[in-house]
């Protein structure tokens, strides 16, 4: 039987050759082996050097674990296929571009041994400050996060950060879908769990090209956005049945 690790960072990437030797450096430098020892990365269907860049790291870091999707399927697809895979009882996840930071895994991990409450799902979400994005990249990502807290009371600043740390398990009881990972803080809440936001670096990306813009994050997010609202309407019916079901048995127990 294999041995549970404790945390397993999983990292979707989509042609993302050249940002990551680096990020794979600075894993093993401030992450490895201190804060987990497994690293996931998906490479979701990349068209470039993604998967001769994983199979040379794959051979030099013992702790590196690698996926691929023959075509692309996404972000949560990967999430997802990372996650099911993962060996650790808690996952980290961040993005594959180095915007993120890893060292900023620890503060996540810090503000989870913080929190006092135990029995309730628990989401970590990293909000990044001092944002080095293109002013596209800004407006629709603030304007997607104030449409998303407006109409899903979801209580988190900045949704889109892949800085995000939760147990596994937790995550796995989530409705699966496309996009999930813009929603994770609503469907964490809807489950009945708590969302809590921490500061974390945002880092300019060096290189190759962003994945995202008006189209595919802001009116895809809000389309999304509906079915979302559906679940939330959803999981209060089925509560109500619930509670219904109890004052019936109670009747008959009289």
């Amino acid at each position: 039987m294999a041995q549970t690790l404790a945390v397993s960072i999983v990292i979707p990437a989509h042609n993302e050759a050249d940002n990551l030797p680096r990020l794979l450096d600075e894993l093993e430098a401030a992450v490895i082996p201190q804060l987990a020892q497994e690293v996931i990365i998906v490479d979701d269907g990349s068209s470039d050097e993604t998967r001769m860049c994983l199979a040379t790291a794959s051979a030099k870091w013992r702790w590196l674990r690698t996926l691929r999707h023959d075509k692309q399927a996404g972000q949560s697809t990967a999430l997802i296929n990372g996650i099911i895979a993962a060996q650790g009882e808690l996952i980290a996840t961040l993005d594959g571009d180095g915007q993120n930071d890893p060292a900023d895994i620890s503060a996540l991990l810090e503000a989870r041994e913080g929190y006092g409450r135990i029995g309730k799902p628990l989401l970590i979400v990293g909000e990044r400050q001092h944002r080095h994005d293109n002013w596209v990249r800004k407006v629709s990502s603030r304007i997607a996060n104030k449409v998303r807290g407006y109409f899903l009371a979801d209580y988190t600043p900045d949704t889109g950060c892949g800085l995000k740390l939760f147990q596994r398990s937790e995550f796995l009881d989530l409705p699966r879908f496309n996009h999930l990972h813009r929603f994770l803080p609503a469907l964490f809440i809807r489950a009945g769990g708590e969302v809590i936001s921490i500061r974390v670096t945002h880092r300019a990306r060096d290189r190759g090209q962003s994945h995202y813009g008006v189209n595919n994050r802001l009116w895809v997010g809000i389309i999304d956005l509906f079915g979302v609202m559906w679940l939330q309407k959803r999981r209060i019916s089925e509560k109500a049945v619930c509670l219904e079901e109890a004052l019936s048995d109670n009747g008959k127990q009289e």
